[in-house]
């Protein structure tokens, strides 16, 4: 029953062992308390399904409309996102554009085979400043970023791909994909990626966000759940609350498309698999 209804076992025993224990009243008054707490944990963002889920974390089982119900009764809800976009992407330029070899095939299982890569803008003091990001698919990591004010090759996919490969090895058959934008495009990236056997450079095809959608996606995330909150006036500002940021979503944040893991269990979990299968 607990593997059809996707409940781990000693869930499943906790709520035996305590489900009489509280009187219906109490019991409500139990959920909303701990509802409240997980959505403040959160920093406001996380709405009914990921409440839910990290309540069954918790051995506390409750249908996804109980959760929305009191979360109503509660007056709290997740963070609704804005409508609007700059495109940060200069894709009209001289040089040669690689294929698509990615071909939206997002999934992997073993970090380091698959990174998707990304530029964002933020505003600090009335300026446009920019992100960039390297994120592993496999465990749907952000393996290294840079905050930068301007968008030249070397200060963002440059200067974030060196800080990658020091935190994590990339496999013998390493696919970085990425948009058309000129600073992967460049000769410094070209030169950088073709002498190195290990990898292949892959790029969306021309106006099509959905070939690059995992980056896209925390983009979103990112402003959706940070940076939309905040008025910027330092860069030092920025760069300690994107940080702080970044470091919750690896190790605190359930990811959907992982299972409702944070990226930083699944990372554990691809390498004790590998583990296991080696010893």
């Amino acid at each position: 029953m607990c593997k059809c209804m996707e409940v781990s076992v000693n869930s499943y025993y906790n709520w035996l062992r305590t489900k009489d224990k509280l009187k219906p009243k109490s019991k409500t008054s139990f959920y909303k308390k701990r509802i409240q707490q997980v959505w403040e944990a959160s920093r406001k963002t996380y709405g009914s399904i990921r409440i839910q889920k990290q309540q069954e974390r918790e051995g506390v089982i409750l249908h996804r409309s109980y959760v929305a119900y009191l979360m109503k009764q509660l007056k709290i809800k997740s963070i609704h996102p804005k409508k609007f976009r700059v495109n940060t992407t200069d894709s009209n330029h001289h040089f040669p554009i690689t294929k698509n070899i990615l071909n939206r095939n997002f999934d992997s299982t073993e970090l380091g085979e698959k990174w998707v890569s990304d530029i964002t803008y933020i505003q600090i003091a009335g300026k446009w400043n920019y992100v960039t990001t390297i994120l592993d698919l496999a465990d749907r990591k952000i393996v290294a970023w840079t905050l930068s004010d301007d968008m030249t090759t070397e200060n963002t996919v440059y200067k974030t791909w060196l800080k990658a490969i020091q935190i994590r090895q990339i496999t013998l058959n390493h696919v970085f994909h990425s948009d058309r934008g000129v600073q992967y495009a460049s000769n410094k990236m070209k030169n950088l990626f073709t002498s190195n056997l290990k990898i292949t450079q892959s790029m969306s095809r021309k106006g099509n966000c959905w070939d690059n959608a995992v980056a896209e996606s925390f983009f979103k995330t990112l402003k959706y759940e940070c940076t939309n909150r905040y008025v910027f006036k330092s860069r030092l500002f920025a760069h300690k609350i994107i940080e702080n940021y970044i470091n919750w979503y690896n190790y605190e944040r359930l990811h959907s498309s992982i299972g409702y893991l944070t990226p930083a269990e699944m990372e554990l979990k691809i390498r004790m698999k590998k583990y296991k299968k080696v010893a």
